[in-house]
């Protein structure tokens, strides 16, 4: 995989923090900032798909109203206490 180089300003302590990491796992400060911000836009970019989502489903039609929801829930609820033992 090919990469490139990206130039990012960061506080003094976490800089240092960095270091103490890098040091303690022997990696590169280098590949901790990468991994550490490949896991940052995968999560952030998983929620920005659900939200995409969800907004197509409202867009669509594909939604429940609040009642019908919580009566579904409800109910789950309900058979869950009667089926305990």
């Amino acid at each position: 995989m090919s990469s490139t180089t990206m130039t990012i300003r960061v506080s003094a302590d976490l800089k240092e923090k960095l270091d103490r990491l890098a040091t303690d796992t022997r990696r590169s400060r280098s590949f901790l900032a990468a991994e550490a911000v490949s896991a940052y836009v995968a999560r952030e970019l998983a929620i920005v798909d659900g939200v995409n989502q969800g907004l197509e489903d409202v867009r669509s039609g594909r939604t429940v109203s609040h009642e019908d929801a919580m009566s579904d829930l409800n109910s789950i609820i309900d058979a869950a206490e009667r089926d305990r033992p």
